[in-house]
């Protein structure tokens, strides 16, 4: 059974900078798509980041470009997104999300399988 586990959430000022971890454990990751999600309090869930796993080609919402890096630990079954210069409107809970295609919609949620629970950012001003 695949499993998804974040961390690294939690309070930040603006201008400061988290690094949340994706645990990936129960398949061989080798061909998914991994993709980070966010959800403020009253919108939708949408796609801040993507990476490829075998090749590790990347995608990112215009809102944190130049701001976020999604990468991945090979090794460790482990996604990360590392979100610098963090802004109020970056608040919500990110969830990390596995879907078992290469090529598609990976802006979509409806495109990945598998999802975690989800951790809290607030950035303060």
């Amino acid at each position: 059974q695949v499993q998804l586990v974040e961390s690294g959430g939690g309070l930040v000022q603006v201008g400061g900078s988290l690094r949340l971890s994706c645990a990936a454990s129960g398949r061989t990751f080798s061909s998914y798509t991994m993709g980070w999600f966010r959800q403020a309090p009253g919108k939708g869930r949408d796609l801040v980041a993507a990476i490829t796993w075998s090749d590790g080609n990347t995608w990112y919402a215009d809102s944190v470009k130049g701001r976020f890096t999604i990468s991945r630990d090979n090794a460790k079954n482990t996604v990360y997104l590392q979100m610098n210069s963090l802004k109020p409107e970056d608040t919500a809970v990110y969830c990390c999300a596995a879907s078992s295609s290469y090529i598609g919609a990976y802006y979509r949620a409806g495109f990945y399988d598998y999802w975690g629970q989800g951790t809290r950012v607030t950035v303060s001003s």
